[in-house]
């Protein structure tokens, strides 16, 4: 099976925008940014994290907290992968405890990925809430879990994927929808 593109939906600006959007209603649906800590998931939740925590710097005059949460070995299909999970660090240098901790990601599909987050974060400690923030949120729930905050819902099919790239990792911001085609 080969991927092609099929659309880009959203660009550079698109992705500046909806960040932007999204630190405005942290702020306002936490009453400002008192307790607010921001914890990126890796890959990509980690830059599109550190942009919202420039974002709400910015709006509020205040010095957001972030950390950086790998949730490899919290994965529920572990022993179903053939290679082996690279494995990489957590770092949360600061108390959970009593915060309202807003976990970033790129993508919400079948909401397996932010279950193993919020397993991981409760190793870590016990928040006051805990809120996910998300660039793109594409449907196909399996788990009964929703975002606090879209940068844009992206109703897809199962046979297509969303693709964000990050100009910190990839050298440019865009998100596509590739779809999967039969050679």
């Amino acid at each position: 099976m080969a991927l092609t593109h099929k659309a880009t939906v959203m660009d550079e600006k698109g992705i500046m925008q909806a960040l932007r959007r999204i630190a405005h209603e942290i702020i306002e649906c936490n009453k400002g940014t008192e307790d607010v800590v921001l914890v990126g998931i890796r890959k990509r939740g980690v830059p599109l994290a550190g942009r919202l925590q420039a974002y709400l710097n910015e709006i509020e005059g205040s010095s957001i907290p972030l950390g950086i949460l790998d949730i490899t070995l919290y994965r529920d299909d572990l022993t179903q992968r053939q290679d082996q999970p690279e494995v990489h660090t957590t770092d949360v240098p600061f108390d959970l405890n009593k915060k309202h901790v807003v976990v970033v990601d790129d993508v919400l599909y079948t909401g397996r990925t932010i279950r193993a987050a919020l397993d991981a974060l409760i190793d870590l400690g016990r928040p006051a809430t805990i809120q996910l923030a998300v660039l793109v949120d594409r449907g196909h729930r399996e788990l009964p879990i929703r975002a606090d905050y879209v940068g844009k819902n992206v109703p897809t099919s199962r046979s297509e994927r969303v693709d964000v790239n990050v100009k910190e990792i990839d050298g440019e911001d865009r998100v596509d929808i590739l779809e999967e085609k039969q050679e």
